[in-house]
């Protein structure tokens, strides 16, 4: 992928879930261009992060050869532009030729390549859809929720779960507890009061659950 050479190194911080890169060159692309201007307070650490991933996206598309127009931008450019930031990425993806293939720790280092962690893909993609639709995209045509990105994501996370012997499990919904759902109806649970031990556990034991991406270098 040709991305111009005169471009400042874009990357993302794979210490964290959330992607980061530097702030670039202003640019407007198909008539969309920056977020507007900062409000009264300032802004969180989400809208600061999707700004600076906005204009990473424009001054790449400014870059592109032949240079592209947001309007006119797809799918396919979407994954061309993941592709692109693997140079920058931090986490050892380990090729299937690798002794270390599969292995969660590897006991000694070796020369597979370092590429960007598909958490943080998947947390840039949302916030450059948000930012792509807040700049006066129509949803139906945002390139970055296309099918092909999805299954590009899809793949990238399969593959790096092979790779690297780290495998990702869905966020599921927890329904309530038989003891739960019984305290609210004011009836108890067979084999003992709401809220009893005896019956299994309270309340209190139901968690709010929460994705977590593996994003640390091995």
């Amino acid at each position: 992928m040709d991305s111009g050479s005169g471009a400042n190194p874009n990357s993302i911080n794979e210490g964290s879930s959330s992607a980061t890169a530097p702030v670039l060159m202003d640019s407007q692309q198909g008539g969309a261009g920056e977020l507007s201007s900062s409000p009264a307070h300032p802004p969180s650490r989400y809208e600061s992060q999707k700004r600076r991933d906005w204009n990473t996206f424009l001054q790449y598309l400014k870059n592109h050869k032949p240079p592209l127009t947001l309007s006119r931008c797809s799918g396919a450019h979407v994954i061309e532009f993941l592709k692109y930031l693997d140079q920058f990425g931090k986490t050892k993806v380990h090729v299937t030729a690798c002794p270390y293939f599969g292995h969660a720790n590897p006991p000694d280092p070796c020369s597979c390549p370092l590429k960007q962690a598909w958490g943080s893909l998947d947390a840039l993609i949302g916030r450059l859809r948000a930012a792509y639709e807040e700049n006066g995209g129509r949803r139906e045509s945002n390139p970055f929720g296309t099918r092909a990105v999805r299954i590009y994501l899809r793949e990238v996370r399969g593959g790096q779960a092979k790779a690297r012997g780290i495998p990702y499990e869905k966020k599921k919904r927890k329904r309530p507890t038989t003891t739960a759902v019984s305290a609210a109806s004011g009836t108890q649970p067979p084999g003992g009061a709401a809220g009893d031990d005896s019956f299994g556990g309270t309340t209190a034991n139901v968690g709010t659950v929460t994705a977590a991406a593996t994003t640390n270098s091995l």
